[in-house]
């Protein structure tokens, strides 16, 4: 039997979807760069856990990540970003990667992330994601340029 992971009320035309998934949740990213895409893989992981349209933009953390290509640097990206909340107990709600090196053996990316700490009083709380996976793991560039990542998030 198939589910789909349903979505808030809240609207994120054109930054991702959520697919049809057997027990996991299953996201497409788009975006205009890799840059983009990235940031809203990011957004839709965090729309998984809870509305983000709830987490302030308190605290604003760096993070760097890298990787020896695209799909070690997607999953290196979710996961740090999923470590981080859980060790810190933060929420994050908006991503900007400011720096991104591309390399013949390195993928780097430097990142502002915004959020705040973990309120159960603020924050409606949705899914536990318990790890990010390479299974169905896809990023494609588009002709015209426009980037789609598909990643699965255990939960």
């Amino acid at each position: 039997m198939l589910w789909r992971f349903r979505m808030s009320e809240e609207q994120f035309d054109g930054k991702f979807e959520f697919l049809e998934h057997t027990a996991d949740v299953y996201i497409r990213s788009f975006g205009v760069s890799m840059q983009e895409a990235f940031e809203n893989a990011a957004l839709a992981m965090f729309e998984t856990i809870t509305k983000t349209s709830q987490v302030s933009q308190k605290e604003e953390e760096i993070i760097t990540v890298e990787a020896e290509d695209y799909y070690a640097l997607l999953y290196n990206w979710l996961e740090t970003l999923l470590v981080n909340s859980e060790t810190k107990g933060m929420l994050y709600s908006k991503f900007q990667i400011t720096d991104w090196v591309e390399t013949a053996d390195l993928f780097k990316i430097t990142a502002h992330v915004w959020g705040e700490k973990f309120r159960p009083d603020k924050h409606t709380q949705k899914v536990a994601v318990k790890a990010v996976t390479y299974h169905l793991m896809i990023v494609m560039c588009e002709k015209e340029g426009n980037v789609v990542l598909e990643f699965i998030l255990d939960i």
